[in-house]
C-alpha cells in the first residue's frame, strides 16, 4: 500500500481505518508479533481501540496515511465488510468505484491501482498473469 500511496498520494486520499481487531489474543484467528504487529487484546472502550490503532500505525509504518478508527459498534466495518481487511476506492462523485474482495486472499493491491488509474483517467498498466493476482503489503 505504501508503493500506491506513494506513487498516487497527490492525487488521492489514502485513508486506513482501523475496525474490530483482525488478530487480538482473544479473538477468534490470535496472532501478533511475528510480522511486527502488536500483540493485542480485542479492546473493549474506544480509548482502547484508539492506542491500539496508534499502535499499529507506528509498528506497520502506515505514515503518511491517515488512520481513523471506526466506533465500538463497529459501524464501519459493518457496512463495508471490511474484517479482517479490505480495499475500496471511493470515486469523485463519492461513490464506491471499487470494492475488493475480503481479505486476506481477496486484498489486491493491483487491482486497487487499476481502479486508481481508470478513476483517474490513466493509461493502464500491462502486468504478467502472475502478477495479476498477487497479494501485496
Amino acid at each position: 500500500m505504501k508503493e500506491l500511496q506513494a506513487a498516487y498520494g497527490e492525487k488521492v486520499e489514502f485513508l486506513v481505518v482501523y475496525i474490530t481487531e483482525a488478530h487480538a489474543l482473544d479473538g477468534a484467528s490470535p496472532k501478533g508479533g511475528a510480522d511486527g504487529s502488536p500483540i493485542v487484546e480485542e479492546p473493549t472502550t474506544l480509548a482502547e481501540r484508539r492506542e491500539i490503532a496508534q499502535r499499529c500505525d507506528i509498528a506497520l509504518g502506515l505514515a503518511p496515511m491517515k488512520v481513523l478508527i471506526d466506533d465500538m459498534k463497529d459501524t464501519a466495518g459493518s457496512a463495508y465488510s471490511g474484517h479482517p481487511d479490505r480495499l475500496y476506492l471511493v470515486g469523485k462523485e463519492g461513490r464506491i468505484s471499487y470494492a475488493g474482495d475480503r481479505g486476506p486472499r481477496g486484498f489486491n493491491p493491483n487491482e486497487l491501482e487499476d481502479a486508481i488509474r481508470s478513476e483517474l483517467k490513466m493509461p493502464p498498466i500491462e502486468r504478467k498473469k502472475t502478477e495479476q493476482r498477487r497479494r501485496r503489503r
